[in-house]
Formats: C-alpha cells, sequence, structure tokens
C-alpha cells in the first residue's frame, strides 16, 4: 500500500479481520458506535446507531454491517472509524492487517529486531524484601558463627544470634541457636 491515509482501503482489507476477531465483543462495537453517533453524526445518524446497537441482531452481524456502512460513506467515515478502535481497543487496533503490513514496511527487518525480554523469574512466593532480610540475615549469623567461632565475641554475640532466629524457620532457627550454645559449652 503506497498512501498511509487510504483509510477507505485499509478497512476493506482488515474487515474479514475484525469480523472474526473474538476481541469486537458487544460493549466495544457499542462504543465504537456511540462515538460515531455523538462526535460525527453526519457519519452515522441516530436511526443508524439504533440499527447498529440492536442487540437481538448477533454481534458479528452487526460489525459487519457497520463496516460496509462506514465503507461506503467514504474516507473520512473509514479514518473516524479506525480513531475510535485506536481509542476504545488499542491492543486490536495494534494487531489489524494493515497495520503490521505497515510496521513490516518501515522496518523491513522488525521480525528480527524484536527485543527479547526475559521473564520476571520469581523464585519464591514470599513477601520479597522481608525473604531477602530474613535470608540475608541468616547468612550473616551463619558467617559470624564461623569466624567467631574461636574467639570472645560469640559469647557477648549469642543472645542477639539467638533473638535474630525469631523470625526464621524451625529448621534455621534450630541451627543457629544451637550453633551459638555449643560456642558457649566451648568456652
Amino acid at each position: 500500500m503506497t498512501d498511509i491515509d487510504d483509510y477507505h482501503e485499509q478497512l476493506r482489507r482488515d474487515a474479514h479481520f475484525l469480523c472474526s476477531d473474538q476481541r469486537m465483543d458487544t460493549e466495544l462495537v457499542d462504543r465504537l458506535v456511540l462515538q460515531l453517533n455523538r462526535i460525527h453524526p453526519q457519519i452515522l445518524n441516530d436511526k443508524e446507531a439504533h440499527r447498529f446497537r440492536n442487540l437481538s441482531v448477533p454481534t458479528k452481524v452487526r460489525l459487519a454491517e457497520l463496516l460496509k456502512h462506514l465503507h461506503g460513506k467514504g474516507e473520512e467515515a473509514c479514518h473516524e472509524f479506525y480513531r475510535g478502535l485506536h481509542i476504545h481497543a488499542e491492543d486490536v487496533y495494534s494487531s489489524l492487517p494493515t497495520r503490521v503490513t505497515q510496521r513490516e514496511m518501515a522496518d523491513p527487518k522488525w521480525t528480527y529486531n524484536v527485543a527479547i525480554y526475559p521473564d520476571r523469574y520469581v523464585l519464591n512466593d514470599y513477601a520479597g524484601p522481608l525473604f531477602f532480610l530474613s535470608c540475608f540475615s541468616f547468612v550473616v549469623g551463619i558467617a559470624m558463627l564461623y569466624y567467631y567461632r574461636e574467639g570472645e565475641t560469640l559469647r557477648c554475640s549469642g543472645p542477639l544470634l539467638q533473638r535474630s532466629a525469631a523470625r526464621l524457620s524451625e529448621g534455621a532457627k534450630n541451627v543457629l541457636i544451637s550453633c551459638a550454645e555449643v560456642g558457649k559449652q566451648k568456652k
């Protein structure tokens, strides 16, 4: 397509996609019809808007009739439909076949240049920073026990280590307290 602003042609190409897309539900079609009716009554008058919002007719049929009607109204009507679609359903708008083609024409290597964003891996379902702090405290406690096992500091740090073990799991708490007790008994 040479002219990007040829919305009349774009609507003709996108009509099948729009009618088959599950995201074009009743609510979205009603919002589009209301926008076209209220903001541009020359495109869609009240009688036509009422016809396209009739819930006794299936949504896919109403949408196909709306697209056919807008295609018959001309370039401005098609442009306003795309504008409303962009406002109300940007995900549908960006996945239109003509929009994808325009992106690929703008950058032929678009599919190869897509940045790969790794998924955020969650290692646990705990409370984030609190879990990190408790693990860090545990490691610091073990390091203190290892490096100062023979020194005088363990006797002074025994009550501190016992109190800091309060938020740890049962197994970690037992290891930390038993190491503190063993250090006291050696002195």
